[in-house]
């Protein structure tokens, strides 16, 4: 069965304990792997301010990864985060080849860094 690459990243609740944070990333993994993906990187940003308020909360517990899967696994996974009360959003992004190549780039520390030159030549004009 084909893999595409996948980047996902979805919102817990604030108010969970480090330990149900850990709980529910693991179950996010585990969901993934036992649906013939493999978990390539998973970072986990912490709580963040959100943009605006949801369920009532101005805050989120953000985590993003990166992972190979097959489409059906992507169904499975997605399923299993609207029914769970704890994940609040999730967004989940198929890779096209750019995008891979991008990533990939990244990972080696070769990526281009168009923004911050023009950053620097702005803070040049403000002189």
């Amino acid at each position: 069965m084909k893999k595409d690459f996948y980047e996902m990243t979805y919102i817990l609740n604030p108010v969970l304990d480090e330990e149900k944070f850990s709980e529910l990333v693991s179950f996010v993994n585990k969901l993934i792997e036992d649906n013939d993906g493999e978990i390539v990187e998973v970072d986990e940003w912490g709580v963040k301010k959100l943009a605006y308020e949801m369920d009532k909360k101005s805050t989120g517990y953000y985590v993003n990864m990166y992972f190979n899967a097959p489409g059906s696994a992507i169904e499975v996974v997605e399923r299993n985060m609207r029914i769970n009360d704890d994940i609040m959003r999730y967004l989940t992004l198929k890779y096209d080849a750019k995008m891979k190549r991008y990533f990939e780039l990244r990972q080696k520390g070769e990526a281009p860094t168009l923004f911050e030159e023009e950053a620097e030549e702005s803070n040049e004009d403000d002189n």
